[in-house]
């Protein structure tokens, strides 16, 4: 998988002064900023989705005008790329001492990446398309500087990171998209139950009840982690 491009070094265009003939704009009571904007862009974000963020919108939030946010930004795919950046930001425990088992380290990083997501489901659909931000980049840089300690060799590294990529994002995807009543579950497992002649192993493990997400990704990490270090 190739790695994406980072979008921290990119030049914004020069912005254009508002046209006079545009009228005055409303005035904020706050004044207006890159960090107001882009935590006004996560409310709207975890409110509507990517579908409810619009320029027009966000600066009617802010109590802006539309034309005071290119100030700040250069369009609306610059928000994206900032309020994607900054809700996975590691924002975990003080440096880490290096004695501590390289094992409690990455599982800490995952389980943080995972919960940033699903507080902000957007974020899941939204990564894999992005430019990767320093914040993101900082979390990559940490866990493969963990697993390169551990013992990973150079040659296994990019295969071990996306590994793990794809197993947070797959996980934290499944979990939003089947977040299933107590009742639906029961619904679908029965109908399986039915069907058992053709699905015998599925039916036996009751894969339709079972809703231990946290559990699951927990024993699945394992397993992951497992394969990636050689043993000593």
């Amino acid at each position: 998988m190739a790695a994406k491009r980072s979008g921290a070094g990119n030049k914004r265009p020069q912005r254009k002064a508002p046209s006079p003939s545009s009228g005055p704009e409303p005035r904020s009571e706050q004044p207006l900023s890159l960090e107001r904007i882009v935590a006004t862009a996560i409310e709207l974000l975890d409110a509507d989705g990517l579908d409810g963020l619009k320029m027009r919108r966000l600066a009617d939030r802010l109590g802006a005008g539309a034309m005071s946010l290119y100030w700040h930004v250069g369009n609306k795919e610059e928000v994206f790329d900032l309020a994607l950046d900054s809700v996975l930001a590691y924002r975990g425990p003080a440096p880490i001492d290096e004695s501590e088992d390289w094992r409690g380290k990455v599982v800490h990083l995952l389980k943080d990446w995972r919960a940033a997501m699903l507080r902000h489901p957007w974020s899941a659909s939204l990564l894999p398309r992005r430019a990767l931000g320093p914040n993101i980049l900082a979390r990559l840089e940490r866990l493969s500087s963990t697993l390169s300690k551990a013992g990973v060799a150079d040659a296994d590294l990019n295969v071990a990171i996306w590994s793990l990529w794809n197993y947070v994002i797959g996980a934290t995807t499944t979990r939003a998209s089947f977040d299933l009543s107590d009742d639906d579950r029961a619904a679908a497992q029965q109908r399986l139950t039915s069907l058992s002649q053709h699905y015998p192993t599925i039916e036996r493990s009751r894969l339709l009840l079972d809703n231990d997400w946290d559990g699951a990704f927990s024993k699945g990490l394992d397993f992951l982690l497992d394969g990636l270090v050689p043993k000593q």
